[in-house]
């Protein structure tokens, strides 16, 4: 199991670094989000985790038992899935203008002295 996850991190991030190589807007956040994805895999897949037990520490012991989970990574897992969501949204919608205001989305085309004079 931790081959397979080991295989699909490394074709997260391969993939990520190829989108963030890429001159669109749109496609570098594509692997913006690709490389948190790998990244929230690999937190997972390093974590202890398992199906049996809850992660309730038995009464007279201080450590968990070796069949439950550890909560804490899947807690900043989903931690970091939501904070990822939000500057996912706040991005596109800064690419969104950026693409209006230029009149394209490829970043080599870009040039600030002839965008528009847009207001806001």
């Amino acid at each position: 199991m931790i081959v397979v996850l080991s295989l699909i991190v490394a074709g997260l991030y391969a993939a990520g670094v190829y989108m963030l190589l890429r001159r669109s807007v749109i496609k570098m956040l594509i692997g913006l989000v690709l490389i948190g994805n790998a990244a929230n895999v690999m937190i997972l897949s390093v974590s202890r985790f398992s199906r049996g037990g809850t992660p309730i520490i038995p009464q007279g012991q201080s450590v968990l038992p070796r069949t439950a989970s550890d909560p804490v990574p899947q807690a900043l897992i989903l931690t970091a899935i939501v904070i990822g969501f939000g500057v996912l949204a706040f991005a596109l919608a800064l690419a969104k203008r950026v693409c209006d205001v230029m009149g394209t989305d490829d970043l080599d085309e870009m040039n600030p002295e002839e965008a528009e004079q847009v207001t806001p």
